[in-house]
């Protein structure tokens, strides 16, 4: 690699030299048998790297990976009406027919939103609209390694279902097996860098796509329901449900519902979604080259200072109007996924007030309200918690908080905020050898 991008050229006196030739060309004589070692100087060294030859070799193993990636991941075949061996498919019946064109792929976050939409073709059809679940949080392929992307059987089966080719720059969809893909994801900050991660492997793999209008939407649910009587107001962000809790005496006399994920929705509100596909479905929208730049900034590795200045610059109340048909790429990254993002530090970072992660500090809310003096066990404590102080993810992870909280080994906590009755685990694992929650 690094010959094809540096010369080097020396003058030196070499004993006994040998060739290949009469011409004297190319010197044949061993390294060993110059009489002498060169020794380059540090001041040599870092010219070398001044020169530019290091980002030279490293675009150019870049660019040599991406034509790797695309010799190995196959392409899917536009013209297959039925797609085999890919589990938990729901194949529209146009997919691959000449109807191709107005077909919409759905993706889900997981099987419970499989459910969901599934429920809601009842509604729409299964001519037209086809149904794949996401295992969690796609791949971010823009720092990803060749083993990695080519290695992921999701992405393959993407390919496969969508009927797109790699090597290929796109300007219509008529060629695909889907004309149209819709993201159907939670409504919460999870939800937002699932379809964030989506957007980035269109983005750099096949970012011609992103140009073709109508070829990627968003299905969005509600987050908050609030009723009172017949009256009932739905809310898509958690700001729009705050600003009406302030006009509105802080919802004092209505019976609010959190919808922590599709999951929650009932299959007879899966249909109401899908009889009301306007005003649940946003359109995103290309404006212009910056968009692409504002996706690379999100999700390169190389870019975390233009994300910190991202993040600091997100104001206070900032959300997506969930009322307009279209949404911009550029809004969906500064008005969506930094919410995510700034979420992300939050939870991830202790706050410098109390030294606590909101987790941590719900269950210490929750161990103050219970009064809490006798030996309880740890999932029973988790539920209590998650009840009682709004915990909105998966009661696992609040009982890795809990056990968390509790370890007193060299190396876990400085102060333990609760008392280990019991294996908590010990410092020979890093405390992964604890007892289960239900112990």
């Amino acid at each position: 690699m690094v010959k094809n991008h540096l010369w080097v050229f020396v003058n030196c006196l070499i004993e006994n030299p040998a060739f290949d030739s009469q011409t004297k060309e190319t010197l044949t004589s061993k390294q060993s048998r110059f009489g002498s070692t060169c020794e380059l100087s540090e001041k040599t060294i870092k010219a070398v790297l001044k020169c530019g030859v290091v980002e030279l070799i490293l675009d150019w193993v870049k660019a040599k990976q991406q034509v790797d990636i695309g010799k190995q991941l196959k392409a899917g075949k536009s013209n297959v009406t039925r797609v085999t061996g890919i589990p938990k498919l729901e194949d529209a019946n146009w997919a691959g027919t000449k109807n191709s064109a107005e077909c919409t792929l759905i993706l889900t976050e997981g099987d419970s939103a499989k459910s969901l939409a599934v429920a809601g073709l009842g509604v729409v059809g299964r001519d037209r609209y086809g149904v794949f679940p996401l295992k969690g949080k796609v791949l971010n392929v823009r720092e990803a390694n060749f083993k990695q992307v080519t290695g992921n059987a999701e992405i393959q089966n993407l390919l496969k279902i969508i009927g797109i080719d790699i090597k290929k720059a796109y300007d219509s969809v008529s060629s695909l097996r889907y004309g149209k893909i819709m993201i159907m994801t939670d409504q919460d900050f999870d939800g937002s860098h699932i379809k964030g991660l989506i957007l980035n492997f269109i983005d750099k793999h096949f970012a011609s796509l992103l140009r073709v209008p109508g070829f990627l939407k968003e299905f969005v649910t509600p987050i908050v329901k609030v009723t009172r009587g017949e009256n009932t107001h739905t809310f898509f962000t958690l700001q729009e449900y705050e600003n009406w809790k302030e006009e509105n005496a802080d919802g004092a006399g209505w019976k609010c519902k959190y919808y922590k994920g599709l999951g929650t929705s009932t299959s007879k509100e899966a249909k109401e979604y899908f009889s009301d596909l306007d005003v649940h479905r946003l359109e995103f929208k290309y404006e212009s080259q910056q968009d692409h730049q504002l996706i690379d900034m999100a999700f390169a590795k190389d870019r975390a200072d233009d994300r910190k200045t991202w993040i600091a610059e997100c104001e206070e109340g900032t959300c997506v109007d969930h009322s307009q048909p279209e949404l911009t790429y550029s809004d969906f990254i500064n008005k969506e996924l930094v919410l995510f993002a700034k979420y992300d530090v939050q939870r991830a970072i202790p706050s410098l007030v109390d030294g606590l992660k909101p987790g941590q500090r719900k269950v210490l809310f929750g161990v103050l309200k219970r009064k809490l003096s006798q030996d309880t066990k740890v999932a029973q404590l988790s539920g209590y918690v998650a009840e009682h102080s709004a915990y909105h993810h998966g009661e696992a992870s609040l009982q890795g908080t809990i056990i968390a909280m509790a370890q007193n080994f060299v190396g876990s906590n400085n102060v333990n905020l609760l008392l280990p009755k019991g294996q908590f685990g010990t410092r020979l694992q890093g405390g992964k050898d604890h007892a289960a929650a239900r112990y």
